[in-house]
């Protein structure tokens, strides 16, 4: 069985934190410039010191600057968001001497001993990932009842029968609170309810159809004609797959739109502040992130998304797994520094099939 491991808090009473001084602050004077020296925020747990006291910023995201709004909350803000007025901290060491704390190994299990060469010690194609997938099912098992579990989606997950429908099943059987995307991935998932294809391809077969590169642009525009996503199925005209899940379990989807997109869908956002401001929304809420064949995607994600989040009082692990069938995508993602949690080198089609085995039959 799951089970949230414990947090470990610092321990303030010792010499180094009784004896830091409080932070310093500087006010914005320019909306969306913060001050110089402004301190700026990585994905991990960070205290502040105000008026004596050490407090967790809850709701954190990396590359955020912390503006102090009272003597018990501390807000990260994107620079766009500065206002004039807003009391910024300042200082960039992260030490605790000038009031900040960063604190890595809340999470952190003692260490198991091995030998210094050992074989196979990186995650690559060759890497046994049974157990990834067991612990995997045991989280999602928990997280349906006790946490928000946000899935970011490529449209890869649209373009085959097997993963559609799984991934469907998987928001049919309440183990998605939200769905992460772009205009592809609903483009295709409603053109394989339409037609049954993915860019004019047979979705189950992979026969083009005649006249199937309209397939895409049509699906498009009916949904534009219905004016959102939401009349479209409850119209009748969608009667499956993940849009389809979606919106028939009330779960929220963030179409975030792009330079190269067709249409694009009514329900899509074409002002890309305003898709991260939604994405983020459901980023500060996630327990679990699983992000599905999309490096972009997954990295803006990962920007928004802190390694904590506090639950009911309780400081807990935000758990992140990227899944890719290439290497160099996993090993990029990683190095951006973005992605604190497991990379899972699968084909989409049999990593989503295996899971919904494991927790639907």
């Amino acid at each position: 069985m799951f089970k949230i491991p414990k947090y470990k808090h610092p321990d303030f009473n010792k010499e180094l934190f009784l004896a830091a001084p409080d932070v310093k602050i500087k006010r914005v004077i320019k909306d969306g410039v913060a001050p110089n020296n402004y301190h700026v925020t990585s994905m991990y747990p960070e205290y502040f010191k105000v008026n004596g006291r050490w407090i967790l910023a809850t709701e954190s995201r990396m590359d955020c600057v912390p503006v102090i709004i009272d003597d018990e909350t501390i807000e990260m803000k994107e620079f766009r968001n500065l206002k004039v007025g807003d009391q910024v901290i300042i200082g960039r060491t992260e030490d605790g001497s000038e009031g900040i704390y960063l604190h890595v190994n809340g999470f952190m299990e003692e260490e198991k001993e091995g030998d210094v060469f050992a074989f196979r010690t990186g995650r690559s194609r060759e890497t046994a990932f049974t157990k990834d997938y067991e612990e995997l099912v045991e989280l999602l098992k928990y997280e349906k009842e006790n946490g928000y579990i946000v899935w970011v989606l490529g449209p890869a997950v649209s373009f085959d029968y097997s993963s559609r429908k799984s991934m469907a099943d998987l928001i049919n059987e309440g183990y998605a609170h939200a769905i992460l995307a772009g205009n592809a991935v609903a483009t295709h998932d409603i053109e394989g309810a339409l037609f049954g294809t993915a860019l004019g391809q047979d979705i189950y077969n992979q026969d083009s159809k005649p006249n199937g590169h309209y397939h895409h642009l049509d699906a498009i525009n009916k949904a534009r004609e219905m004016g959102s996503l939401q009349r479209l199925v409850e119209n009748g005209d969608v009667k499956n797959g993940i849009v389809h899940a979606c919106i028939k379990n009330d779960v929220p989807m963030v179409l975030a739109g792009s330079i190269r997109d067709d249409g694009p869908l009514p329900n899509v956002y074409s002002d890309v502040y305003d898709a991260q401001e939604a994405m983020r929304s459901h980023a500060k809420r996630a327990t679990t992130v699983i992000c599905l064949a999309t490096q972009l995607h997954t990295i803006a994600t990962g920007n928004v998304t802190p390694s904590y989040t506090v639950v009911d009082g309780e400081v807990r692990p935000v758990y992140i797994y990227a899944v890719d069938v290439s290497e160099f995508v996993l090993n990029k993602l990683r190095d951006r520094g973005t992605l604190q949690g497991k990379t899972i080198v699968a084909n989409i089609q049999d990593f989503l099939g295996k899971l919904r085995d494991r927790l639907i039959d």
